[in-house]
């Protein structure tokens, strides 16, 4: 296992954050969302026709790029771009900070996607294959993964490292861990990061249904009878600094962004394994300098398949003992969907505000206990919970997995 990047005396601080989800524009309505268990799965709106079985997703609704963002952005812009760039926006205004006051070589931009611009790759597949039209010019700009990082760095005129991590559903929270160690290590101050993505789209669909992945109609981690994933979109970003510069510019922070631990499983392409998770966990909670008796409240990656739930709950008790079983463990895919490369960041939202509120979001949908999954899944209603520190799990095909721990702010 490799070694944890420890603080080094350098504590991370997450000063501001933004999101747009199914539940709309803003972290706060993203957070509300989950403490209530309003599950923002919709019946599916696409372009064009779609003849799969799949009829629901977690799409945002009514986003209107126009009423966010400047006119002559947009043609660079797939919507991942856009909600990334809107998501930055709220986590910039809340940190504190007008558009170029971090400008500059210390501030990095570091963003996860799985795909990119998924929409705008489904949209020149059309036109190749059925309506004949030419090639938008703007086209690969448009979808390629960095494009989000980019856009947001000429944005913010950040000069420091700016790059996109694509490791499918680990993305954001392996952009979210090395903006993290970029800021411990001294090569950056302050880092914008996070997750955006944008694949509910036909041939998406298309394909995670070949997969036999996506439920038809509930998704229900950890819980007897579930039956899959449902597609979700959205973005969250976040603002991180050290704690002496937000303390020195007299800003309150939200957390701490205390740990960081990522592994490969080096497994099979599909299949999950136990000790590439376990390992994670146990080298997020060394990069805190914590124990496992120090974590409070876990946000499950809990995809609501049958062999992920199955492995993380036993990745969960190998890291945490008897207590494991006891830990209020829940997902809120059920809620905001499954956001594939920026799940790990939407997450981490709804993670960091279960922490201030000290109020575990509730899984929802659980209809029984299964044997193979002896974790605490917080059923049906939020909870309230004592929380010292916190921990996000984010487990990608290949057996790319990465683990975020935060913790109250001092």
């Amino acid at each position: 296992m490799a070694t944890a990047v420890k603080s080094n005396g350098r504590r991370v601080v997450i000063s501001g954050m933004g999101a747009v989800s199914a539940a709309g524009v803003g972290a706060q309505p993203l957070w509300e969302a989950a403490r209530d268990g309003r599950c923002q799965v919709r019946p599916l709106k696409l372009e064009r026709p779609y003849g799969g079985r799949i009829k629901i997703a977690a799409q945002p609704q009514n986003f209107d790029p126009l009423a966010h963002l400047e006119p002559e952005i947009l043609p660079y812009c797939d919507p991942f771009t856009q909600y990334a760039i809107v998501a930055a926006d709220e986590a910039m205004a809340q940190a504190g900070f007008a558009r170029k006051d971090i400008a500059g070589p210390r501030t990095a931009v570091v963003i996860g996607s799985g795909i990119g611009g998924s929409k705008t790759i489904d949209d020149e597949a059309h036109k190749e294959y059925n309506t004949r039209e030419r090639a938008d010019p703007l086209t690969v700009p448009r979808l390629i993964p960095s494009a989000a990082p980019t856009m947001l760095g000429m944005r913010f005129s950040c000069n420091g490292p700016t790059f996109a991590i694509a490791s499918a559903c680990s993305s954001a929270s392996q952009a979210i861990g090395v903006g993290l160690e970029m800021i411990r290590s001294g090569a950056a101050d302050r880092a914008i990061v996070g997750g955006a993505e944008a694949a509910v789209i036909n041939g998406s669909l298309r394909s995670w249904e070949a997969l036999r992945v996506l439920t038809p109609d509930f998704c229900r981690p950890f819980s007897a009878g579930r039956n899959g994933i449902v597609l979700g979109e959205g973005a969250a970003i976040f603002v991180l600094e050290t704690e002496e510069l937000a303390h020195s510019r007299g800003h309150a922070p939200l957390c701490e962004l205390a740990g960081y631990g990522t592994t490969s499983d080096a497994f099979d392409p599909l299949r999950p394994n136990v000790e590439g998770p376990s390992s994670a966990m146990r080298q997020a909670l060394e990069s805190a300098g914590l124990t496992p008796d120090n974590i409070d409240y876990l946000n499950a990656h809990g995809t609501g398949t049958y062999a992920n739930d199955i492995t993380e709950s036993e990745a969960i008790l190998r890291v945490f003992g008897e207590r494991g079983a006891r830990l209020p463990v829940s997902s809120t895919k059920p809620i905001h969907g499954h956001a594939l490369g920026s799940s790990g960041a939407l997450e981490l939202a709804i993670t960091i505000n279960a922490l201030r509120e000290q109020l575990a979001p509730p899984t929802i949908h659980f209809k029984a206990p299964d044997p193979k999954c002896p974790v605490d899944p917080v059923p049906h209603e939020a909870r309230r919970v004592p929380m010292r520190a916190a921990m996000s799990n984010s487990f990608a095909f290949g057996g790319i997995n990465a683990v975020l721990v935060v913790r109250r702010a001092r």
